[in-house]
């Protein structure tokens, strides 16, 4: 058993209020990526689980907890995990949500198909915010705390999406101290349906302000893109990593500051 976990990017993030349960009301637009890990599942006589690629931090592992909630639904025998870790972390990318939805379309798929995507979601949402909208990925509309999803119209076939990190490490309670929720604003999603060429001058990420006055090559990496032709650039998520949308492929993208990773993906 095996699959392709991607990533994604925000196309804008309102933080609309703080929540009663500790979390955030927000609404962004989330974009699936195909930027993979490489995630491996077999039967066998023991459990475990292994890595390569790159080093994954912490103890904490969400395919593990994918596994345990799918457990609660259905019986599986005992399963040997293997992740080939190509997706940064820590970047606002959520690789380590969609390792987590992958895993449970792969135990779905194996040993309950009859299970539907919608219960799927619900199991992903026990997992965590972002980790519902990568059980059908494509380009969604995310409110609530991320789980509740739906589908979005924009234009952006045939564009190119440069991903960009300087090897920042912005936490996500960080990022939430710097904003001052505003839900009195335009709904995020008109905007996100005005034409792609709209969207440099109203689409905006609420975290950037405050992680930019903190991290100022972040900004510069920004005008950077801009500079080299992008129609949009922004902040994924939290943060750190910055991408832009180009209508044609950018060729030798000259970065003011060092990056640690970038790429370019056709979508």
């Amino acid at each position: 058993m095996i699959n392709f976990p991607t990533c994604k990017i925000n196309l804008g993030l309102h933080i609309l209020r703080k929540r009663v349960d500790g979390y955030h009301d927000i609404e962004t637009g989330m974009l699936e990526l195909p930027f993979c890990d490489v995630l491996e599942a077999l039967e066998s006589d023991e459990a475990s689980f292994s890595t390569s690629g790159l080093e994954i931090p912490g103890r904490g592992n969400l395919i593990l907890d994918a596994e345990r909630v799918f457990r609660k639904y259905q019986e599986i025998p005992v399963l040997s995990f293997h992740l080939h870790k190509m997706i940064p972390m820590g970047g606002g990318l959520g690789g380590g949500s969609s390792d987590a939805a992958f895993a449970l379309k792969l135990l779905r798929d194996r040993y309950a198909p009859e299970i539907g995507n919608e219960h799927l979601k619900q199991m992903a949402a026990e997992i965590g915010s972002d980790c519902a909208f990568f059980i059908e990925g494509g380009l969604q509309f995310a409110e609530g705390r991320g789980e509740v999803l739906s589908p979005l119209q924009a234009d952006l076939k045939n564009c190119y999406i440069v991903l960009v990190n300087a090897g920042i490490h912005v936490s996500t309670k960080e990022a939430y101290d710097g904003v001052v929720p505003d839900e009195t604003r335009a709904s995020l999603r008109t905007i996100l349906e005005k034409p792609l060429s709209a969207w440099k001058d109203s689409l905006v990420n609420d975290f950037e302000e405050s992680v930019f006055r903190k991290y100022p090559e972040l900004a510069q990496l920004k005008n950077d893109i801009y500079a080299h032709g992008a129609v949009y650039a922004a902040m994924t998520g939290s943060g750190s990593t910055l991408f832009g949308i180009f209508r044609s492929e950018p060729k030798n993208i000259r970065w003011s500051q060092s990056v640690v990773y970038e790429k370019c993906l056709k979508i």
